[in-house]
């Protein structure tokens, strides 16, 4: 078992964190080829590119919830049905969030707090970024349903050659080509399409249960799917809310040169994010798989394997950042009093994602087992009811040290909640019953 769960986990987690870590470089690069600044407004559009993020996971992990259970059920035709109702919709909502974007970059960038200073950079990113959302969006999907299909490795691959591309042109952009943020955002959008060309032949030649084909949008097949994939959604809305609040109460407590520390913060802290987000999808098809096989301690098994797994990981990221964290953060800024406070907040904040990748998992087995409420629950409580409230009283007690500690005690608030809360068994057990 737990090698059957490792082949699933480590190529999605690693895909993960491979694509994950052409942010960190870019950063580096924006950091020493355009100046504190950018970094700075590109951390204010993250909040917008992470809610995309989540648009596509909510169409990836809802289908492939329901493409895995009737894999599991030897339903391949009502599987590749499925698989061809998510992308079609897929295919249609990224195009008008691409022209949404482009048209409207300044107001949406005003929205996201971006100060006077900051605006004419946050603008630039944004709108070159927004160029490419149809190959941003359709390769975080892809690369899901390639899982789902019984490909992990495929992923994986695809994945770290987008990530090298946009490496190797991030760097050509901004240096030899000095075209500062447009050619950091393009970057990006290129490597995502070298992503999407990478796993496009295998549904195009039909080397799986999924294939391209011509379908009619039913409603209520997307309403299904979008129900079960929301929380996905959501957790990265939430995470998105965390950076957008976290921004307001740095600005209010400490200024502009506290979003630049955050900044570094978030290039930083997203590979781990990412590597155990990429974890709790790797065990997703497998969950759904069980689940439509109606095996209710297998997949409580691999459930508890992936929270002992991204605890293991989380441990060896807090003691890599406790001693080489000021080498890490001196790779972005050369500001001694950036880096000082950087290295505070950045040990903090570390503390939050173990239970963050406890609360990730959780998220999933409630989508694995179409119980999307528990998962919306607990997305709710950590970005809407504990965040705000928490953020607000540990900034007034102890200012930019009770910020960077608030997003672990609203994580922490709700792991407890849930785990007294609920009974992960008994609801297993009633879900097989019930849709299985």
């Amino acid at each position: 078992m737990t090698k059957k769960f490792l082949s699933y986990a480590i190529p999605s987690a690693l895909a993960m964190f491979v694509a994950s870590l052409y942010t960190v470089i870019d950063g580096i690069f924006i950091g020493a080829g355009v100046g504190d600044t950018a970094l700075a407004a590109i951390n204010l559009v993250i909040p917008l590119t992470i809610m995309l993020f989540g648009m596509a996971t909510m169409f990836a992990v809802g289908g492939g919830a329901l493409i895995s259970k009737n894999l599991g059920n030897n339903d391949p035709q009502k599987a590749n049905h499925l698989f061809r109702q998510v992308f079609k919709f897929l295919l249609i909502i990224s195009l008008v969030i691409s022209f949404i974007c482009v048209i409207f970059t300044g107001p949406i960038v005003k929205g996201l707090g971006a100060t006077p200073d900051l605006m004419s950079d946050a603008k630039t990113y944004l709108r070159f970024y927004s160029l490419f959302c149809i190959p941003n969006i359709i390769g975080i999907a892809l690369n899901s349903f390639i899982r789902n299909d019984s490909r992990p490795k495929l992923a994986m691959i695809a994945t770290i050659l987008g990530a090298i591309t946009n490496i190797t042109l991030d760097y050509l952009f901004i240096f030899p080509l000095q075209m500062g943020l447009r050619g950091a955002a393009i970057a990006t959008g290129l490597g995502q399409i070298v992503t999407v060309a990478i796993l496009l032949p295998h549904f195009i030649k039909k080397r799986g249960s999924l294939s391209f084909g011509n379908v009619k949008l039913d409603f209520t097949v997307i309403k299904e799917f979008s129900s079960i994939g929301f929380p996905s959604f959501f957790a990265e809305a939430a995470f998105s809310i965390i950076i957008f609040l976290t921004n307001i109460a740095l600005i209010q407590t400490v200024g502009e040169q506290a979003i630049t520390s955050y900044s570094i913060t978030n290039y930083l802290t997203t590979p781990i994010y990412m590597l155990l987000l990429g974890l709790a999808f790797g065990a997703q098809p497998l969950l759904s798989y069980h689940f439509g096989a109606k095996e209710p301690h297998t997949m409580l098994k691999y459930y508890r394997l992936t929270i002992i797994t991204s605890c293991i990981i989380n441990l060896i990221f807090i003691g890599l950042c406790f001693f080489l964290g000021r080498q890490m953060i001196s790779i972005f800024t050369q500001d001694a009093q950036i880096i000082n406070m950087t290295y505070i907040g950045l040990n903090i904040v570390n503390l939050a994602f173990t239970v963050i990748g406890i609360n990730l998992a959780t998220t999933i087995y409630y989508q694995a087992i179409e119980q999307p409420k528990y998962s919306n629950w607990i997305c709710a409580c950590r970005c809407i009811i504990f965040l705000p409230v928490v953020l607000l009283i540990l900034s007034f007690l102890f200012g930019i040290h009770g910020i960077w500690a608030s997003l672990l005690v609203s994580e922490l608030f709700t792991m407890l909640t849930f785990y007294f809360r609920t009974n992960m068994t008994q609801l297993t057990t009633n879900a097989i019953e019930t849709y299985a």
